[in-house]
């Protein structure tokens, strides 16, 4: 058997596989949207530390959603050019 992350060992992997199978749907749900939630985050402070701390709430806005948006939308939806003021 071989696991799904190289870094975990296959009784790692099958103590968190038993945990999930034991959750609820609320909470996997849950569960995802708080490492969403962590995900944002992590972003948020790159384009903080990259760019400076002294961004505009909306600057901070756009460049978060340009990591998940294609460049054709961002342009059509928001008027911003990731190839131009980056991501």
């Amino acid at each position: 058997m071989k696991t799904q992350s190289p870094d975990t060992s296959i009784e790692a992997e099958k103590v968190q596989i038993a945990g999930l199978q034991r959750m609820q749907p609320a909470e996997k749900l849950a569960r995802v949207v708080e490492f969403n939630e962590a995900i944002l985050q992590l972003a948020r402070a790159r384009i903080l530390m990259k760019y400076g701390s002294d961004l505009s709430e909306r600057e901070v806005r756009l460049r978060l959603a340009s990591l998940w948006l294609d460049r054709e939308t961002m342009v059509r939806a928001f008027g911003w050019d990731p190839k131009i003021e980056g991501y």
